[in-house]
């Protein structure tokens, strides 16, 4: 049975190949996207398959009406894809307050405006699956990315807040946590902050740390693995995608549970008697 499939940032990257693999295979999928003429690609090719819509998902009333409109298209909305966002470049300093504000604007509040509003849906279907598109720095950190780090810490929270709300509706959430791909993601797609000289050093590192060779994966390679999560009948609540994230975060999560370990006593010691 062909399932609807609502996808944010529909024009390029993971949205845009997703959203193909979905439509190759017969599922209907709603499109989104800032660029309606973006979109026109997808309409042209697959016919009454794509709804395609023009949506910011910064705007909660558009965001509310888009899925509106998706329902009363086909009738249903099976999988929402949450896959809008950028990156924002700069250390924590550097970042002005537009910049943050708009960061947290689309890479979090985007996504919760659109969980919100396919809710009610997924409720009276008594099914359904919320996949948010986040990111292994959802789960670690790098610098020079501490606003998008903290976006995406942001939806893995309530997303997972969410998971133990909605479960007894018969509808799943599932977090995705890309490490690095060869999207445009760190091209045109990103925002720069203004750059302050002082933290060149900081910068150097982490271009030569990303320059490793092998560490950016294949976006297409992605479009299967995403199929599977959709057709699992018991999805889990995160996964990884990519060799290099598994490696990054058992790292970091060993080093966390060690320095617990460490301070154990001292915070025993803060519950008081």
């Amino acid at each position: 049975m062909s399932k609807v499939i609502f996808i944010t940032g529909a024009t390029r990257g993971f949205g845009k190949i997703w959203a193909e693999a979905f439509l190759k295979r017969g599922d209907r999928v709603v499109a989104t996207g800032r660029s309606i003429e973006a979109l026109q690609e997808l309409k042209d090719k697959y016919g009454d398959l794509v709804l395609p819509l023009q949506l910011d998902v910064n705007d909660r009333k558009a965001s509310f009406e888009a899925v509106n409109k998706a329902k009363e298209h086909f009738g249903r909305i099976d999988v929402l894809i949450n896959n809008a966002g950028y990156g924002l470049f700069g250390t924590i300093e550097e970042t002005s307050e537009e910049e943050a504000r708009k960061q947290m604007e689309t890479n979090f509040f985007g996504v919760l405006w659109l969980s919100q509003a396919v809710l009610p849906i997924m409720r009276e279907q008594k099914s359904g699956h919320i996949i948010q598109v986040s990111s292994f720095l959802g789960l670690i950190t790098l610098p020079v990315l501490g606003l998008y780090n903290a976006s995406k810490f942001a939806v893995e929270g309530f997303s997972e807040t969410l998971a133990t709300e909605v479960k007894g509706f018969g509808i799943n959430v599932s977090l995705v946590e890309p490490n690095g791909y060869t999207t445009d993601w760190s091209g045109e797609s990103a925002v720069q902050t203004k750059s302050m000289s002082i933290y060149d050093p900081v910068k150097q590192a982490f271009s030569e740390a990303t320059a490793t060779p092998g560490i950016f994966g294949k976006p297409e390679a992605t479009a299967a693995v995403i199929l599977k999560l959709t057709d699992a009948p018991e999805p889990p609540l995160r996964l990884l995608l990519g060799s290099f994230a598994y490696p990054a975060v058992k790292k970091v999560y060993e080093e966390r549970l060690a320095s617990f370990e460490e301070w154990k006593s001292v915070s025993e010691e803060a519950h008081g008697a």
